[in-house]
């Protein structure tokens, strides 16, 4: 895997949100089995107990459900994925706009460049 951590954020976090991109981005769906501890661990390249507490923080805001003799899956509630994509857009956004502030570029001047479009290759 081609990941690199992050060394200033703790890895159970970054793997919450990579599983959190993952699960909005469609690459698993409501009811998905998602990879074991131990398989995620070693595609990640990271001790099984980090996985075990993303997992588990996952579980507490019921994105994850736990089946304990099946795994874990992405919960069902499509209304609980919808809220974490709301908090995640809002995250980024908030993140664009303290970084192209720090730039000197006001709020209008940031949506008069967002609304210009994106320059796709």
């Amino acid at each position: 895997m081609d990941y690199k951590f992050d060394d200033n954020v703790p890895i159970y976090l970054q793997i919450i949100q990579l599983l959190k991109t993952d699960i909005i981005a469609g690459k698993y769906q409501p009811n998905d089995k998602l990879p074991p501890v131990r398989d995620l661990a070693e595609y990640y390249g990271v001790n099984p107990n980090t996985v075990q507490r993303a997992y588990s923080e996952l579980e507490r805001e019921e994105i994850v459900v736990s089946d304990r003799t099946n795994g874990r899956y992405v919960s069902s509630d499509k209304k609980q994925i919808k809220k974490m994509l709301e908090t995640l857009s809002k995250q980024y956004i908030d993140e664009l706009f303290n970084k192209l502030n720090q730039l000197g570029l006001s709020d209008e001047q940031i949506i008069k460049q967002i609304s210009k479009g994106r320059n796709k290759k």
